[in-house]
């Protein structure tokens, strides 16, 4: 049965390699059903995988082979709290090295365009700290980054 509410993210035929990379590379994800179209449709043929359910760290997802009409932005992003310096570089390096790209602020995004925030825990406190001086050194260290360096943004509290 369908979830309530579901993120769709739109792929050019992609979906499914999609989808296996996000089950393999986050936990609590799976591929969970892969449907295919009953008929011609403007980006594909019938029988082609149109629709790919599956679950990011637990959110349902749909992806849709839709064709090449609409692209990702980064106004839709995962954010990614991860707990030490080890999960941040493994999460980073597994999007970076399989044909994404490095962003600033802890942003990346993925072959399909996209984007993810691999977002230390650390950071989030450090940026809300109530020391507002503590929260700015925080900040200014987070926006000279790429990857977020924990040790770096402990430094500044």
């Amino acid at each position: 049965m369908m979830s309530k509410n579901t993120i769709c993210l739109w792929y050019d035929g992609s979906a499914l390699d999609a989808a296996n990379f996000y089950a393999k590379t986050f936990p609590d994800s799976a591929v969970t059903a892969v449907h295919h179209a009953p008929g011609d449709y403007p980006a594909g043929k019938q029988g082609d995988v149109l629709t790919v359910e599956f679950t990011v760290m637990g959110i349902p997802c749909l992806g849709l082979n839709g064709g090449t009409g609409v692209k990702p932005n980064q106004a839709f992003s995962f954010q990614v709290a991860t707990d030490d310096q080890a999960e941040t570089d493994r999460l980073w390096h597994a999007i970076v090295s399989h044909g994404g790209h490095e962003n600033v602020c802890g942003w990346c995004q993925d072959k399909w365009g996209v984007s993810w925030q691999i977002t230390p825990r650390v950071l989030m406190a450090a940026i809300t700290n109530p020391d507002p001086a503590a929260a700015k050194r925080a900040f200014d260290a987070m926006m000279g980054m790429t990857r977020i360096d924990i040790a770096v943004i402990e430094a500044t509290q």
